[in-house]
């Protein structure tokens, strides 16, 4: 079932227009057309090759800034006591209840008033949330206390235990994270759109937007851009 879809995709790039809505439906095509996969990255206008890369260097960035302050937010959380600890958490899980749709305009105009409209930081700093956070601390109370105390009697610096002691603990949690961060980077698609005009900017996402122009769609070409953008995920999928 969540194959098959994959399959249709792969196999609509290799045909036309006509042959992706032709009556009754055939799953091979007539004659492969492997001109798709060439043509689509010589577009007008769209530079898929750039936002291929913009795409992999944001999810990149925002997978390694999403795992680091999380993960160092969710130990002060778990292990550190603090005045205000709890409301803070609190504070946290309620950002959690607020649509992104709602706060897209506002951070926008903070993005926009200090010049950031445009940059991989606007782009970047979006994925990072308050998910993370919640994610990793409620598996870091599982780590029992009694092992970080001991560390801390030996002379183990606070930076030693949560480096050599809790973060290989949390390998799970982490992987999780890494997985649910790449997901929504890689397929977020409004953010990108209203936070860039210049083509050079442009995610993957927002490429394959434009491969539909007003006077005519090429399906057997978008579904070859689609191909071509599910590839880096399924590599990393792979390993």
């Amino acid at each position: 079932l969540f194959v098959m879809p994959l399959i249709w995709m792969g196999l609509s790039a290799l045909k036309t227009t006509n042959e992706v809505f032709a009556h009754p439906f055939k799953w091979l095509p007539a004659k492969p057309m492997w001109s798709n996969f060439k043509q689509v990255w010589c577009v007008e206008n769209v530079n898929m090759m750039k936002s291929y890369g913009n795409s992999i260097i944001i999810v990149f960035f925002s997978t390694v800034g999403q795992i680091a302050i999380a993960s160092l937010a969710a130990y002060a959380f778990a292990k550190i006591q603090f005045k205000g600890k709890n409301f803070v958490f609190m504070m946290f899980l309620a950002s959690m209840m607020i649509p992104g749709q709602v706060t897209m305009i506002p951070v926008f105009i903070m993005m926009n008033k200090a010049g950031l409209t445009n940059t991989y930081f606007a782009l970047i700093v979006v994925i990072l949330n308050a998910f993370g956070v919640f994610l990793i601390r409620q598996f870091m109370d599982t780590v029992p206390d009694e092992l970080l105390e001991a560390a801390k009697v030996d002379g183990c610096p606070e930076y030693r235990i949560f480096i050599q002691i809790v973060i290989p603990l949390i390998k799970p949690v982490l992987i999780s994270l890494v997985v649910f961060t790449f997901v929504t980077s890689w397929n977020d698609f409004l953010w990108p759109l209203v936070s860039t005009s210049n083509s050079d900017m442009y995610t993957l996402t927002v490429a394959l937007s434009l491969l539909k122009t007003q006077y005519q769609t090429n399906y057997g070409l978008i579904m070859a851009g689609a191909t071509v953008s599910f590839l880096f995920p399924f590599i990393m999928y792979v390993f």
